[in-house]
């Protein structure tokens, strides 16, 4: 028994030196394994060491940014480049987004060194037991690495290169600018690339605004942007992001009550622009051309960022003024019918909107331009003519009668039907309709004008361009009809004829017979007789009431035998015309060129700023993607004070104190600050450096235009402008042949503004669409929002004007004691010196002496 218990023992003794011997080799084996390991690793760093970039070149690794336009108080006007991008300092990140791709991707990532022991064993772990690396295991550093230094390849190379490179980073860089370059690098899918341009495509907020769910969400899509981004497929981003939240909240970054509410909320599956702030798209498309010539196909990658000189104010109003002026015109001319019609029977008016047939619901999807609304008529009710539609999202609204009653059925350009009696008359059930909202708060039929119009306004005092607006909608037309159109200006075009007939020793109280002339001309190729729009003549006219009623013939005779071809365009061409608007021939006193809107804006500048040239610009500043000023416009300006020469008995001397010798001491500058006023006479040296705007004619010259064309908004055929009820307007109307453009200029002396109304195909407006009652309502409608609050400006009389008494019918200084004159303004040395002779009798019409109503409009058509 002993014997057996011995042996027993003897066995159990001998199996434990077993096991220990096994033992002792395991950790053997072991340490040798994890020696060999990382002398593998140690080796394989040394071996891949050499073939990779510093870390500090991400440094110098440029992103690819998009170009961004703005308009000068500093509103989103437009982005260019195929990847959104816009980047964020760590500072600027939530630090709930932040802990949203820490949970998803790295929740070691403040404590690695930027590789992560874990994630190689795991990754050796599947090399071992599939031959292959799967994704899976890189830390937030290694992904950075790859993606900026190395390829997608699977392989145990590019593993150990991620891992010696994020290693380096992590020594070049804190963890919060290693955070800031991944959340700027990475690429979020629909051409978004950073956190930032992701919260803005797929949710169309700032990243300061993104909400935990929403983080999660794009933390969730990067593994497979193509894949689980919520566009892409809504039920793909919602588990992604329920993985992303179980993360957060197994860690501790959200507590269970964020949990539940980020779980709960729906997934957005939409995808958004470029946060335009500022509607400007013709601008912008200017930019892009210039930026372009400027620095080539980088213009769009490199960062570049542009400031224009629109005024958001002065934009938004061009806006709102051109459309609605379009509308109201499309609408006189008569309703085209319904986009389309489709039948709605009882069982589809009886389920939910989104189980409507496809073809409706994708018929209400179509584009609506302008800000319209695309809706579906549903039904209409006679007792009051009113009509119910529903919209895209299945909402319904109502048009009443007076939304409707304009809709005369359209028959030709020039004529439209009877007036609608009914709702039956103008809609009904099935019909796809665009409408628009009114300032009653109600709906209105509208319609896609098929005119189109441009408006510029720019500041006088250095041509930089306030707000321009080229067509109704950029998207339908990118024609730019404020600088790409050249079209015949018309009777506007008469101040710059009455400017050269002025400077050529006529006077506004000049006397012109408005009688019929004939004559040959060979560039016309037939005899042309020109006649007032009217048909009716009116005998001896002064210039100031021949403009105000835009008398053709006073400015034909104006022009071609009180101051003569030559003198005239050599004159008109320094308002900044090209060859194009003088044309060279009896017409280019009716305005028989072709001239921009952009044009003529700028002619009009002249007259606005007191007679000073000026280049219009849209780009005040480009900067580079670190901020820094690529380029700063420098624009001529206006200075009347640069104008005077040093008068050497006037210059400002100053003491060593800096005393103005025989002025007064520096301390009572205080008290004449606001009076003293030095000029270049005085202190050369203050304007010797200030890049001056030439003077293209006297000052005196523009004054007289100006209030000659006062007079036209005071009491001509601008007089509708009244409702402004400004009294430092100045502005000038213009029809061309047939009626094909309609235009309105204006100014004050702080901004010049042009409107042209017209089909692009020169097609007739129509009846009674002349340049009052088309372009000026828009003139109207943009100077009452953009003067909103502004104080009155006009130009002071200068030196060198006089006011003298003179008989209305002669234009001659009035003799002593005689009735019924009138004021009017002369340059020194030019009031006329007449004879004593009877008041002109009137030889075309009866009612002699009485000066007739103004003009309702002029059109050189009616010339040939």
């Amino acid at each position: 028994m002993q014997s057996r218990a011995k042996s027993h023992n003897n066995g159990r003794h001998k199996s434990k030196k077993r096991h220990f011997r096994w033992l002792i080799i395991l950790l053997g084996l072991g340490t040798t394994g994890i020696i060999a390991g990382v002398a593998g690793v140690i080796g394989a760093y040394f071996y891949v060491a050499p073939s990779l970039p510093a870390a500090e070149t991400i440094r110098d690794i440029p992103l690819q940014i998009p170009l961004r336009v703005f308009s000068r108080d500093g509103h989103l006007i437009a982005e260019f480049g195929e990847r959104r991008r816009i980047l964020v300092t760590y500072d600027e990140v939530p630090e709930h987004v932040v802990n949203a791709f820490i949970a998803a991707e790295d929740r070691r990532f403040w404590v690695h060194p930027g590789i992560d022991y874990r994630g190689l064993l795991r990754a050796f772990y599947q090399l071992v037991t599939t031959g292959e690396v799967e994704a899976g295991g890189s830390t937030l550093t290694q992904q950075l690495a790859r993606s900026y230094f190395l390829s997608l390849d699977r392989t145990v190379e590019r593993k150990f290169k991620e891992g010696a490179l994020a290693v380096r980073i992590e020594k070049e860089f804190t963890k919060e600018q290693i955070m800031a370059l991944f959340l700027n690098k990475m690429f979020f899918g629909q051409r978004a690339y950073g956190v930032s341009a992701a919260a803005q495509v797929y949710f169309n907020k700032p990243l300061q605004d993104l909400s935990i769910a929403e983080a999660a969400t794009l933390a969730g899509v990067l593994p497979a942007p193509s894949r689980y981004n919520p566009v892409r497929s809504a039920d793909e981003a919602t588990k992604r992001r329920g993985y992303v939240l179980g993360r957060m909240l197994d860690i501790g970054y959200i507590g269970r009550d964020d949990y539940d509410e980020a779980m709960a909320t729906p997934i957005e599956s939409r995808l958004y622009g470029t946060a335009v702030e500022l509607e400007a798209p013709y601008v912008a498309e200017m930019v892009r051309r210039d930026m372009l010539q400027r620095f080539g196909p980088s213009y769009s990658t490199d960062g570049y960022q542009v400031v224009t000189t629109l005024d958001s104010k002065l934009q938004t109003a061009a806006n709102y003024a051109v459309r609605n002026g379009l509308l109201e015109f499309t609408r006189r001319r008569g309703f085209r019918g319904p986009l389309g019609q489709y039948e709605l029977t009882p069982e589809i008016l009886a389920t939910p909107f989104d189980e409507w047939p496809l073809d409706i619901r994708q018929a209400l999807e179509q584009y609506a331009p302008g800000g319209l609304t695309v809706a579906l008529v549903v039904r209409t009710s006679e007792t009051d003519n009113s009509a119910v539609a529903v919209t895209r999202d299945g909402a319904e609204l109502t048009i009443p009668w007076s939304g409707l009653s304009w809709a005369k059925p359209f028959v030709d350009l020039a004529t439209a039907g009877p007036a609608p009696e009914t709702v039956a008359d103008v809609v009904g059930p099935g019909d796809v309709v665009l409408v628009m909202p009114t300032a009653a708060g109600t709906w209105a039929l509208a319609q896609l004008p098929q005119a189109q119009s441009a408006l510029v306004a720019l500041d006088p005092s250095d041509g930089s361009i306030s707000s321009l607006v080229g067509g109704f909608d950029f998207a339908i037309s990118k024609y730019n009809r404020a600088t790409q159109a050249f079209r015949q200006p018309g009777s506007a075009f008469k101040p710059f004829i009455y400017s050269a007939a002025l400077e050529h020793g006529n006077t506004v109280a000049t006397v012109i017979l408005d009688a019929p002339i004939v004559i040959s001309s060979s560039e016309l190729e037939a005899v042309w007789r020109p006649i007032n729009y009217s048909g009716r003549f009116y005998g001896p006219t002064r210039l100031r009431n021949a403009l105000v009623r835009s008398m053709n013939l006073v400015s034909v005779r104006l022009l071609l035998f009180e101051t003569g071809f030559g003198n005239a365009i050599n004159h008109i061409a320094r308002f900044g015309f090209g060859d194009a608007a003088l044309i060279r021939n009896g017409s280019l006193a009716l305005g028989g060129g072709n001239a921009s809107p952009l044009d003529m804006t700028q002619g009009y500048a002249v007259f606005a700023n007191g007679g000073h040239g000026v280049m219009p610009h849209v780009i005040d500043a480009i900067y580079g993607p670190e901020g820094e000023t690529l380029y700063r416009a420098d624009p001529e300006v206006v200075c009347p004070a640069c104008e005077a020469e040093p008068d050497p008995d006037r210059i400002i001397e100053y003491d060593d104190d800096g005393n103005a010798i025989d002025e007064f001491p520096l301390e009572q500058m205080a008290d004449v600050a606001l009076e003293f006023q030095p000029d270049a006479s005085m202190a050369p040296e203050i304007f010797a450096n200030v890049n001056t705007a030439p003077r293209v004619i006297t000052a005196q010259n523009a004054f007289l235009i100006q209030d000659l064309m006062r007079d036209v908004i005071r009491r001509g055929t601008g007089r509708r402008a009244l409702v402004l009820g400004r009294r430092d307007l100045s502005g000038k109307t213009g029809t061309s042949n047939d009626q094909r453009d309609a235009w309105f200029g204006g100014f004050n002396s702080d901004l010049a503004t042009v409107v042209w109304v017209g089909y692009d195909d020169s097609l007739p407006l129509g009846p009674g669409e002349e340049g009052s009652r088309t372009a000026l309502p828009i003139w109207i409608e943009f100077m009452r929002l953009a003067l909103r609050g502004a104080a009155e400006n006009q130009m002071p009389m200068p030196e060198g004007i006089v006011s003298v008494r003179i008989d209305p019918a002669t234009g001659c200084p009035a003799r002593a004691g005689q009735s019924g004159t009138i004021f009017e303004y002369f340059r020194e040395g030019h009031v006329p010196v007449c004879e004593d002779v009877d008041e002109l009798p009137d030889l075309f019409n009866d009612a002699s002496g009485a000066d007739p109503e103004p003009e309702e409009e002029e059109s050189p058509d009616d010339l040939f």
